[in-house]
């Protein structure tokens, strides 16, 4: 089975590494091919066998070009054909046309080298480039693809989205919410391809451990995640604010690094409550778990960003909830199907700063309810969103789509 995504060691999509792994452990032989490589400061352990293997492709080169060449002459009605319906399907959108321009030819290269590996199946994660890349392998070459759809990879741009789910023997989206959008764009044919997959967590790595007791009565407040808009970073500041105004005691620390971090940094400076949050900077999947292990509540403010984008459900919250921490987090997309308000988590509306702070006030009075509430959530993560039972529910689709 090959893998493709758009981007790989990506520290922020480690749910596509730890995929891979409970692939790997179900006995499928995954071979890695990114559209790009990703050079990150840090790197999980874990990853590196796996960056080593990669497939990694420039844009050109001589053995591209010989690629074209070679499946020109044996395949030419197949080869413009797929070319001129990548880029027809794509004309409407600048970033898509361009983008799917530039990856076909090392794709038709990574074709061939699918062939030449014996590759039964393509499973792309995000239903742009990479599954733009998995719909030219199974036009070549006939061999069955399938691709994930995630948060953005649908909700900003949808361009040539039909074609790529009229081909695919299933689509994967992580929530039902992200099924129905995928639906609604392509018509009521695509029910029967596309269906729900949750993305899962390790819930052995990620499990309840012995807190430490605090007698102060302070609220651990964690928030992790890439400092962009669609995070929503600066709410969650304005509501911590607003418990310090109240008198409660708290400290809050944002993990992850991003565009957005100078302005919330000068954000807690102007709110004044740079004494009560941390900076933490990047930190591996070990050190998150170890954070998570000292943490009261993990807060994910997200909202709809400018420029169109949402957050699908945060793995993250998986984290968290199956970490035994209570979860606070915003009602958009398919978020909810997770953190199911006063059962699983509480719930605020996107850049509501006001219900945010009460939702931090509540679990910071009542103890009881967050204990209730990470209970719950950890049974709920173990039952639909772990990455070993979602791993086989993939390789059985896998297993169907090979079969036919």
């Amino acid at each position: 089975m090959a893998y493709v995504m758009s981007r790989f060691p990506k520290l922020t999509e480690t749910f596509i590494l730890y995929e891979i792994l409970a692939q790997e452990s179900a006995g499928v032989q995954i071979h890695v091919f990114p559209l790009l490589r990703e050079h990150e400061e840090i790197l999980h352990p874990e990853a590196q066998r796996l960056v080593d293997a990669a497939h990694y492709q420039p844009f050109m080169s001589l053995r591209i070009l010989g690629s074209q060449l070679r499946m020109l002459a044996r395949q030419p009605g197949a080869y413009l054909g797929t070319l001129g319906s990548l880029l027809w399907a794509n004309r409407k959108s600048r970033n898509h046309f361009v983008g799917a321009l530039g990856i076909f030819p090392k794709t038709v290269h990574n074709a061939r080298e699918m062939e030449r590996l014996g590759i039964e199946h393509v499973h792309a994660h995000f239903a742009t480039h990479p599954a733009a890349a998995g719909w030219i392998i199974h036009r070549l070459t006939g061999i069955s693809y399938s691709f994930t759809a995630h948060g953005s990879d649908i909700h900003v741009d949808r361009t040539g989205l039909a074609p790529k789910v009229a081909d695919a023997a299933f689509v994967a989206a992580i929530s039902e919410f992200n099924r129905q959008v995928i639906v609604d764009e392509c018509g009521p044919w695509a029910a029967k391809i596309v269906e729900v997959l949750h993305s899962g967590v390790d819930t052995d790595h990620f499990r309840p451990q012995e807190r430490p007791r605090h007698a102060d009565g302070r609220l651990r407040i964690i928030c992790i995640g890439t400092m962009h808009e669609v995070k929503g970073q600066a709410y969650l500041l304005e509501a911590c604010a607003s418990l310090a105004r109240d008198g409660v005691d708290f400290t809050c620390r944002l993990v992850g690094d991003g565009p957005d971090e100078p302005m919330l940094r000068a954000t807690a400076v102007r709110l004044g409550i740079t004494e009560q949050v941390v900076f933490e900077g990047r930190r591996t999947r070990d050190e998150i778990a170890a954070l998570l292990a000292e943490t009261d509540v993990l807060v994910t403010p997200s909202v709809p960003a400018s420029d169109g984008k949402r957050e699908g459900i945060p793995v993250v919250l998986m984290e968290a909830m199956a970490s035994g921490v209570a979860v606070v987090a915003s009602r958009l997309t398919g978020i909810p199907e997770l953190v199911r308000d006063g059962e699983t988590g509480l719930l605020a509306e996107p850049r509501d700063v006001v219900g945010l702070a009460g939702a931090l006030r509540r679990l910071h009075d009542d103890p009881a309810l967050r204990s209730r509430l990470a209970a719950a959530g950890r049974s709920l993560v173990q039952r639909d969103f772990d990455i070993r039972r979602n791993a086989a529910a993939l390789v059985e689709r896998v297993e169907r789509a090979v079969a036919r």
